[in-house]
């Protein structure tokens, strides 16, 4: 646990300075796309000063953190990792980076991801591959690789990622951290560069559960700039993730151990259920039924969006533009020189899913679809307080081993895509270690604004495995 604490026994510009240094001297990882060397130091100092002066400091002084190359903090470069906006400058905050900041926290830096999000391994990015730093030859996961392997590697304190269909907690499986993706609407969208917009959701990736639970109690509630933001109160989360698991139902969907699921995590993660169970929780069996149509309907779907979403990128108003006396060569050579070749397939594939005769054939039963695994959850919901799965089918793949097969990449995300569809909260809970030395995620899902019961479940597991 980082807090107040660390103001008093450690100097936060040294501390701020260690972390800048380890970050330079672990580029092999490559999971940095801009470092705020200058803006934190100077963060630094005034929170120091602040503290040494008397005055009150933030709720997350002492914690520096990194955010995603999709979320904008003022005057640094917000690329998504992509080529097209190479050069282009954050003109304001986002709402999360606006508070973390208010909160007296140090940003550092900007993390490498998939291009606007898209990938499941982080190989899909303009600046390079990021190395998982359990094992430089495996990937990191994706998108949100950067965030997590900078959290693995102990580059900062903690991490925001976004989660469009997994992109959270995947890369915190794979990496052996902690991360959380929030309700849809429990946080504010504002300033993240959309991808899949009624899909995408920011959230914490950390060491601890504590940490997870700090970051999502300040980052968490309505915003006027974000109109699907939610009133809901915010609890104090960092508080209440030590009630205890006694007396809670847990269901454990059948869909989610069937064939495809390596055995080494189905082991375990049944190890899981058992400490559980010993420890007072309700054990159910239950079922998804239309958790096997969750891949088909969220790639029609965000593809879809993302088509719309990144019609705007056309080299006219901002990035890289293909100069040509012809206009409509200036929008072809602009995109075709700046986007990379999983951004133009989603594209590609969404304009078809979108276009004049497949629109009621696709996108229109994707949506039917996404109600009907909705209402599978809203059934559920009615047995359980919370779902146990796994996270990913297997341990951190090698890097180069999937890039070819877009498909079976698309795979990694089968446990995890339907919380998104759903709008639900899901967290990744590192478990253990497989025969291969790389991290076990487990992973944990509950009802709408539940977010309580996944930390408390988290933060129970994990002192159980410190004092084992």
């Amino acid at each position: 646990m980082v807090g107040l604490h660390i103001l008093e026994t450690q100097s936060l510009p040294e501390r701020t300075k260690t972390y800048l240094s380890k970050i330079k001297s672990n580029q092999n990882l490559n999971a940095f796309n801009n470092l705020l060397e200058h803006a934190a130091l100077h963060s630094a100092e005034r929170i120091q000063n602040k503290f040494n002066s008397g005055h009150e400091v933030g709720k997350l002084a002492g914690k520096v953190i990194v955010v995603k190359d999709l979320i904008a903090a003022k005057d640094s470069e917000l690329t998504c990792s992509s080529a097209i906006l190479k050069g282009f400058h954050s003109l304001y905050n986002s709402t999360v980076v606006e508070k973390l900041l208010m909160e007296d926290a140090v940003l550092i830096g900007i993390t490498n991801c998939d291009e606007f999000a898209m990938g499941s391994s982080n190989e899909n990015s303009a600046f390079g591959a990021v190395s998982n730093p359990k094992n430089l030859m495996h990937v990191p996961g994706g998108s949100s690789g950067g965030s997590a392997a900078a959290v693995s590697a102990n580059l900062c304190d903690a991490a925001l990622g976004t989660d469009t269909g997994g992109s959270i907690r995947q890369p915190a499986a794979f990496c052996g951290v902690y991360g959380l993706k929030p309700t849809y609407g429990r946080v504010s969208r504002y300033g993240l560069v959309a991808f899949a917009s009624s899909f995408d959701c920011i959230g914490p990736i950390a060491n601890s559960t504590y940490d997870c639970a700090d970051i999502l109690e300040v980052i968490s509630g309505k915003d006027e700039k974000d109109a699907t933001s939610d009133e809901k109160s915010v609890p104090e989360f960092s508080k209440l993730i030590s009630a205890g698991v006694k007396g809670i139902k847990i269901g454990i969907p059948k869909e989610y151990f069937q064939s495809g699921l390596n055995d080494e995590i189905r082991i375990a993660i049944q190890n899981q259920i058992d400490l559980l169970s010993k420890d007072g929780c309700e054990i159910l069996e239950v079922s998804l039924p239309h958790t096997e149509y969750s891949i088909a309907a969220y790639y029609i779907l965000t593809t879809a969006e993302a088509s719309a979403n990144l019609a705007r990128y056309d080299g006219a108003r901002y990035g890289k533009r293909f100069d040509s006396k012809d206009i409509q060569q200036m929008y072809i050579g602009s995109r075709t020189k700046g986007l990379g070749k999983e951004v133009k397939r989603r594209i590609m594939l969404g304009t078809y899913v979108l276009s004049s005769g497949y629109y009621d054939a696709y996108y229109l039963k994707g949506q039917k679809v996404r109600r009907l695994i909705q209402n599978d959850f809203n059934n559920v919901f009615k047995k359980v307080e919370c779902l146990i799965t796994p996270t990913t089918p297997t341990a951190a793949f090698k890097l180069g081993e999937k890039v070819t097969d877009p498909l079976e990449m698309y795979l990694n995300d089968i446990y995890t895509t339907s919380a998104n569809l759903a709008g639900i909260p899901g967290m990744n809970i590192p478990i253990g270690i497989n025969s291969d030395n790389l991290p076990i995620g487990m992973q944990v899902m509950s009802n709408h604004f539940n977010e309580e019961i996944l930390l408390r479940i988290s933060y129970f597991i994990e002192q159980k495995i410190k004092t084992n």
